[in-house]
């Protein structure tokens, strides 16, 4: 299934309002997850209270024990400070990596809007290394834009 063709999925999720937040945020993890064959981690942080780091949110994939991520600490805490997408084609060339597990070679994470403040973000891990596309950026910023409308 292709990236264009998930957009209807994720919608749907979406715009199921009988269902907790968290649940459809799940919900589109595991989409994420099944249908991407090299999105082999898939979750949430949003911004800890007002506090200057992120929370782990609904994630699908293996445990982490990256549950809190002080700003500017690993690709997630860069994201939080520089409110852009950032996209590691190969994991071990970053000095500023978190490791979550000795298979991932790739990560993209994209932040969520609400109201103009960056509120939390999409992080994605591969096991492959140097997968991600423009492709896969725009449609993370659906997705990111789609979750911004009910948080």
């Amino acid at each position: 299934m292709t990236l264009q063709e998930l957009k209807p999925f994720v919608t749907l999720i979406i715009e199921q309002p009988e269902k907790p937040v968290n649940e459809r945020l799940l919900e589109i993890c595991a989409l994420l997850e099944e249908k991407i064959p090299y999105y082999n981690w898939v979750g949430f942080y949003f911004k800890n209270g007002e506090k200057n780091e992120l929370k782990l949110g609904p994630y699908v994939g293996a445990p982490t024990d990256h549950t809190i991520i002080p700003f500017g600490k690993g690709i997630c805490g860069q994201v939080a400070i520089s409110n852009q997408n950032f996209v590691v084609p190969d994991v071990s060339a970053q000095d500023n990596y978190i490791a979550c597990s000795i298979t991932v070679k790739s990560e993209i994470v994209v932040p969520i809007f609400v109201q103009n403040e960056n509120i939390g973000q999409i992080d994605i891990d591969s096991n492959t290394i140097d997968p991600f596309t423009d492709m896969d950026e725009r449609f993370l910023e659906f997705v990111c834009k789609k979750v911004a409308s009910i948080l």
